[in-house]
């Protein structure tokens, strides 16, 4: 009964639109999520409307998307009358290289009559669709003026690219999206913008993804050598955190380190020491050390340098705006990553 309660306590947002509209990608910018995840994460809750609770585990809010407005034989009235009594805000989302939006502006004028107070948002998206800038400008003005009308009311709006590093929306488009939300909804706000700060600092590791990796293969090859694994890696590691420090523009300092550590956990550091050793000798017992001692050592050594360089990234984006860490989450990045490397094939 208390998690019954709290779902109906939900916030929910309205995504309202037309097929390929872009409602499934806007959600991906805002959660963060992929598109597997969002695809399989909506749940039926009407024969044309589906639900998605964001964070699945433990919800905050929820996303509300009914079917594509004007599809052949697709009434929306049943969906229109049902869904505004549910909705928090509405997000009228509308391609810009699409003008005909009678769909959208019509459904839009039957739900703001029968409820005046609901809080309308235009989406428009596709930005990247029409790079010139005055043919852009002009298609966004036509449609906002149609729903406009529609509402009877000047309605805010954003503009938003299929793909987030597209020209002509994007990222700066998602924040003012959240900005938005959170006038009237602000613990949607908050969720959202930390799952904005996690799309940027995956972003912000992708790109030094292959230099982790590099050092994360140098640990791996060194460590398959008995003995010369014990020098060699720490080294290794060593110089990928230092060269991490520089990318981030984030200086390893005594505080830094000893707060990176204590994050991180004694625990996981005991662990892979204790690991450490244990293969160390396994390399020294002959024919049968040699060779599956020597393989286990490269490959947990790799997965472990990986697993340390995700965590430490994390670690330094999160300094680097100011962002408080927490152990938690730092373990969870350095496990996750840990599982992910161990499980690559090499």
């Amino acid at each position: 009964m208390a998690l019954e309660a709290v779902e109906a306590t939900l916030p929910v947002v309205w995504l309202l639109g037309k097929t390929g509209a872009g409602k499934s990608s806007l959600v991906q910018n805002l959660t963060g999520l992929s598109t597997a995840e969002v695809g399989n994460g909506f749940e039926p809750c009407t024969r044309t409307a589906a639900f998605f609770d964001f964070p699945a585990a433990t919800p905050v809010m929820r996303f509300l998307d009914t079917r594509g407005l004007g599809e052949a034989g697709y009434d929306p009235t049943t969906d229109l009358a049902e869904c505004e009594s549910h909705s928090h805000a509405i997000l009228a989302v509308a391609r810009l290289d699409d003008p005909v939006q009678g769909a959208l502006s019509a459904a839009l004028r039957t739900v703001v009559r029968r409820a005046p107070d609901i809080r309308v948002i235009v989406v428009h998206t596709g930005a990247d669709l029409l790079p010139d800038e005055q043919e852009r400008a002009r298609a966004r003005a036509a449609t906002q003026n149609l729903l406009q009308t529609a509402t009877g009311r000047s309605l805010p709006a954003v503009e938003l690219s299929q793909t987030p590093s597209a020209k002509g929306g994007g990222s700066d488009g998602v924040a003012e999206l959240i900005t938005l939300l959170g006038q009237t909804m602000p613990e949607v706000a908050l969720l959202l913008a930390r799952a904005d700060l996690r799309d940027a600092e995956r972003a912000a590791f992708a790109k030094n993804k292959p230099d982790v990796l590099w050092y994360a293969s140098a640990a791996g090859s060194s460590d398959i050598a008995p003995v010369v694994g014990a020098v060699a890696v720490p080294a290794v590691q060593a110089a990928m955190l230092r060269m991490l420090g520089n990318r981030y523009g984030v200086e390893w300092t005594r505080t830094r380190m000893a707060e990176f550590a204590a994050a991180l956990g004694l625990g996981t550091a005991l662990r892979f020491g204790a690991s450490y050793v244990t293969r160390q000798v396994a390399k020294l017992i002959p024919v049968v050390g040699q060779t599956a001692g020597a393989a286990a050592a490269g490959t947990i050594s790799f997965a472990a340098t990986y697993a340390l360089g995700r965590a430490a990234a994390y670690y330094l984006h999160r300094t680097q705006i100011q962002q408080a860490v927490t152990p938690a989450d730092l373990r969870a990045v350095f496990q996750d990553a840990l599982k992910g490397a161990r499980n690559a094939p090499r």
